[in-house]
């Protein structure tokens, strides 16, 4: 099942056990990609860390790395994988979301995007071509097509123009690609593309876009605009109506998203690719998963507490440190402290991503989604 590169190995309703190979290595799905925004988690969390928490994606931010670093230094560094020394499949966005959210800086016409450096000021046009380009020279394996992101609140006639807009954008991404990867001095001249369907909350917008993706060579296909106001009953409304209209043989990524009840029930609908700050950023923050839902390490119950975050977690903070040394360091401000919270975050979506594998592999995802759900949102999905 699947297409040569998408092999789908088992498939319990629309949930999907597969194996994506990349230019970097086989990816097994359905995967978390860890946020690596400017080529490094937040944190102090390098790559031999996530080497060993089996970490198989990271993602990097093309905007971030464009207006910091430049693309064009990490190209002459032999791009983002051996600038950073991580060995395996790198994603890029294409910086469609930094226009989303820096909406007091920018102006967007057909042509693409003129906005303004939230660092510095100075002035910035990015369209599909400068996307595609940026990316190119970064040698991801993944390249995201450079996009508009509606507000879930915008009108139906401002998303049905703006999708309009971001299907032309995406036609100009896929034969920028093309010339880029037959260029003697591309950096990874089998550079992947994956689409991003957009419509907001209006199905049939949504629908209408996935059926023109669908009959574009793509290597596959993101749903990006969710997890940006709606409720999580209506991002579960528009996967259960959009992904059917997506093509089959090619892997899902449902951008930005999410909590690990979120994952689970993205999965249960379809979805093979997921990425989100949560981890990282809540980690830095003392809130740590666990089975039993998510918890803060700064409350004072936890000052005098023996036992490790999560007990039975492989992790190397629950391997060694308990809840009340780790809750001194983040109270101290000790870097550590962070360290070892957002290891056990990743390590804990890692696992939970190889927990839903091994469920496909049994045939029991459904079962392990009831009983997982049961048990994380037992209080609330707090303790």
């Amino acid at each position: 099942m699947g297409s040569d590169r998408f092999l789908i190995k088992i498939r319990e309703d629309r949930a999907k056990l597969g194996e994506f190979t990349t230019p970097h290595g086989i990816i097994k799905t359905p995967v978390f990609m860890n946020v690596a925004t400017v080529g490094a988690i937040k944190g102090a969390v390098s790559f031999d860390d996530l080497e060993d928490i089996d970490t198989q994606v990271v993602l990097a931010n093309t905007y971030h790395l464009h207006v910091r670093t430049g693309d064009a230094l990490i190209k002459e560094m032999g791009g983002i994988r051996s600038f950073t020394s991580w060995k395996g499949p790198v994603l890029t966005d294409s910086g469609g979301f930094q226009v989303f959210s820096l909406k007091a800086l920018r102006k967007i016409n057909d042509e693409g995007v003129h906005f303004r450096s939230h660092i510095d000021g100075h002035r910035i046009f990015m369209g599909p071509e400068e996307s595609i380009k940026i990316q190119s020279n970064l040698g991801s394996t993944i390249a995201m097509a450079f996009d508009e992101c509606p507000s879930s609140k915008a009108s139906r006639e401002y998303v049905a123009e703006s999708v309009g807009r971001t299907e032309r954008w995406l036609l100009r991404c896929m034969n920028e690609m093309k010339r880029l990867n037959s260029l003697p001095d591309t950096v990874n001249n089998q550079q992947l593309l994956f689409g991003i369907n957009q419509g907001a909350v209006y199905d049939d917008i949504r629908i209408k876009n996935a059926e023109f993706m669908a009959d574009l060579e793509l290597d596959g296909s993101a749903i990006g605009g969710l997890a940006v106001g709606e409720s999580h009953e209506e991002m579960y409304h528009v996967l259960d109506v959009t992904i059917p209209h997506l093509r089959a043989d090619r892997p899902v990524y449902l951008m930005g998203v999410g909590t690990p009840d979120n994952i689970v029930e993205a999965v249960y609908r379809g979805v093979d690719f997921f990425d989100c700050v949560y981890p990282s950023r809540n980690a830095r923050h003392g809130q740590l998963y666990t089975h039993n839902g998510k918890l803060n390490l700064k409350n004072a119950v936890y000052a005098k507490d023996q036992r490790p975050i999560e007990e039975g977690c492989g992790c190397p903070a629950c391997k060694r440190y308990s809840r009340a040394y780790i809750r001194h360091l983040l109270k101290a401000n000790e870097m550590l402290g962070l360290r070892l919270c957002v290891t056990h975050n990743l390590y804990f979506y890692n696992h939970l991503m190889e927990e839903i594998r091994d469920a496909l592999q049994n045939g029991d995802f459904g079962g392990f989604r009831r009983r997982f759900l049961d048990q994380y949102l037992s209080n609330g999905g707090v303790i």
